[in-house]
């Protein structure tokens, strides 16, 4: 798995130096950055999206950089902290390695030595935040073939690169949208590249029940991997197959302390997320993803990569950035709440 792209949030009261820190980044890194003028706004948006790495200034008003830092340090304990200032002193560099600041860098800055650090910084956080963690075990559940990757394809692969385990369990084989035997190949490749293990079942597409046999079926493999976290679909649906499948997804996992639905292409407009999941680091993953539907993709205009970036971009009214995933959570312990805490971890 490809080490996702790393996230920087530029805290910068000089709306010059923090675009040029920004373009530098983006352009020469390859990074994700956004950006906050001052140490409240810089908190407020560290915990929301859980940057890989923090470049803050040291004089600001209000919250200087290494009160920021030291209130970083109790919030995300494991973010990396590059601190940079244009006042060169031997105080300065002292108090920030006190506050437990990762780098101090001066200004004007080295584009070279900053593009290094940064970089160098994501990776050693990601390791640091994988290894104070207990992976979690993912079951996604669709009943066919490229359903969990629609709905949940950027999540699943924010857990694939937080070292999560995954399991997808696909209740048909889809025959009715397509050759069976195609889209049996087209998921195995698709769990390929998660990491995934899949389970593909023989329940007749369009006649799938959300009875006994259904429910069976699931908690078989709910009892054989012990899922932490379950994704399914919604009961908000005009897909008889999905709506089955959530009803008895819902029963086969009453045990399970965190359920929750993603949105299908056919979801209404009951479908009522309350988790907006940022995916823009995971969307081009999705999309290859989704690729591996190769006898779908020229079919279901659902599966082009405008229309699906264009679901993801307009989800982020409610969760900001550039990419969400939604979902509506049937019940939550701490699990989901913290995956947004790992979305840019790698394995």
């Amino acid at each position: 798995m490809p080490l996702s792209v790393p996230h920087v949030l530029v805290v910068d009261d000089d709306p010059d130096v923090a675009l040029l820190v920004k373009t530098l980044l983006e352009r020469r890194a390859g990074c994700t950055v956004e950006v906050a003028a001052d140490g409240i706004t810089a908190i407020e948006r560290a915990v929301a999206s859980q940057p890989d790495v923090v470049v803050t200034d040291i004089e600001m008003p209000g919250l200087n950089g290494l009160e920021l830092v030291e209130q970083l340090r109790e919030k995300i304990p494991g973010v990396p902290i590059i601190v940079m200032t244009a006042h060169v002193s031997v105080d300065y560099a002292v108090s920030a390695l006190r506050a437990q600041a990762d780098e101090f860098l001066t200004k004007p800055l080295d584009n070279a030595r900053l593009i290094e650090t940064v970089k160098r910084l994501a990776i050693e956080g990601r390791g640091r935040r994988s290894a104070q963690r207990t992976p979690e075990t993912v079951l996604a559940i669709g009943a066919h073939p490229d359903d969990v990757e629609i709905g949940a394809g950027g999540i699943l692969a924010a857990h694939a690169h937080a070292g999560d385990n995954i399991t997808i369990l696909t209740m048909s084989r889809g025959d009715r949208g397509g050759n069976a035997n195609d889209r049996q190949g087209e998921s195995l490749a698709a769990a390929e590249l998660l990491g995934a293990r899949l389970f593909l079942k023989d329940l007749i597409d369009t006649e799938i029940s959300s009875g006994g046999a259904t429910v069976r079926l699931i908690e078989e493999v709910v009892q054989e991997v012990q899922p932490t976290i379950v994704y399914t679909h919604s009961g908000h649906d005009r897909h008889q197959d999905h709506r089955a499948v959530s009803e008895a997804t819902i029963v086969a996992t009453r045990k399970i302390g965190t359920v929750a639905c993603y949105q299908s292409p056919s979801a209404t407009i009951d479908y009522r997320p309350t988790r907006f999941i940022r995916i823009e680091q995971f969307l081009d993953e999705k999309l290859e993803l989704l690729k591996c539907y190769e006898s779908q993709v020229l079919s279901r205009d659902y599966l082009a990569p405008d229309f699906v970036t264009a679901t993801a971009r307009y989800w982020t009214r409610f969760g900001g950035g550039t990419a969400v995933e939604p979902l509506e959570v049937v019940r939550e312990s701490s699990e989901l709440a913290r995956t947004r805490e790992h979305l840019r971890q790698e394995s």
